[in-house]
């Protein structure tokens, strides 16, 4: 790409001749997880790591007021105090990157967090999720109920069918209109990559939101087939290098669906420093989309305090 302003209806023919060589993306996958992971004292400052990047996240159809603000006290405190005093880590602000709710549960989120003193951002999932088919205005919506409730960071979803059938124009002006209704909120768009079919598209799919004014791509909604992959992100995050080397713009990336052990977010957290350096290595530009991964996580860390692994009832659940 040229260094020219994005969002042109040339760009737009660009990325509809994009390409992808799929085995070279297969064979640097298979790379990245081959690699050795920091152990031990190491092991345990990349997790903390990895805790501040998580978006906390609740999703599920019998949400209520009361485990919304269980998970909200679970964001402030995710590690157990004593745990983090014996790795002189109780002063350092340790909480997730944020809260992750249905728009019905945001005013309770915020709530929550207020009561509490806490400044943790607040994100919603909008736009029809997760299958983003409802009618546009109606998506439009429940972007701005959301923000109107207090939700300071937005998950859309893009339409597939415009994807899936080339409809890039039409993708681009849809989640512009969402930016749009996000208002000062961030905006993360996600892909809905297990449904795009080719690695191509998803390459398409992340210019044209990053084109159209995404702060952060994300890979799924957690609630698809087949959800983050690392071959996948691969691609998302070398669309995202692009992006930057032609505009000179950061924007973000969140792997979410099916992360659910320390181990694998080390792997994540190492192709981010691998492909896009540390600086994408902080909660404004990386995020780790998840509701089980931090029980992993702070069983680990457990372990690596005590030496003993903690029985379920020893942590507090989010």
């Amino acid at each position: 790409m040229s260094s020219r302003n994005p969002g042109t209806a040339f760009d737009l023919e660009w990325v509809s001749r994009v390409r992808v060589n799929t085995q070279a993306v297969l064979k640097r996958a298979q790379s990245i997880q081959g690699q050795k992971l920091p152990k031990k004292q190491w092991q345990s400052a990349w997790l903390l790591k990895a805790v501040t990047c998580i978006d906390l996240t609740t999703l599920s159809g019998d949400d209520t007021p009361s485990n919304v603000h269980r998970l909200c006290m679970k964001a402030i405190q995710p590690v157990r105090h004593d745990l983090l005093r014996k790795m002189d880590m109780h002063d350092k602000g340790i909480s997730t990157a944020a809260v992750c709710v249905y728009p019905s549960r945001v005013a309770d989120a915020v709530r929550s967090l207020k009561a509490a003193n806490s400044s943790i951002p607040v994100a919603s999932v909008a736009t029809g999720f997760p299958a983003g088919q409802t009618p546009l205005e109606s998506r439009l919506q429940e972007v701005r109920s959301a923000v109107n409730d207090g939700a300071t960071e937005i998950d859309i979803v893009i339409n597939r069918m415009l994807a899936l059938t080339g409809q890039w124009e039409a993708m681009f002006n849809e989640i512009r209109l969402f930016r749009e209704a996000c208002g000062d909120a961030h905006m993360k768009t996600i892909l809905a990559v297990g449904e795009l079919e080719t690695l191509s598209n998803v390459y398409k799919a992340s210019m044209v939101a990053m084109m159209a004014g995404s702060d952060f791509i994300k890979t799924s909604t957690g609630k698809e087939a087949v959800n983050a992959t690392y071959p996948v992100a691969i691609v998302m995050l070398r669309a995202i290098r692009d992006y930057f080397l032609c505009t000179g713009h950061k924007v973000g990336f969140k792997p979410a669906g099916g992360i659910r052990t320390a181990q694998e977010s080390l792997v994540w957290l190492t192709l981010i420093k691998e492909e896009l350096g540390s600086e994408w290595l902080h909660p404004h530009l990386f995020r780790l989309g998840a509701s089980s991964l931090l029980a992993d996580i702070e069983r680990q860390i457990y372990h690596e305090v005590t030496g003993q692994y903690a029985a379920h009832h020893e942590l507090p659940m989010a």
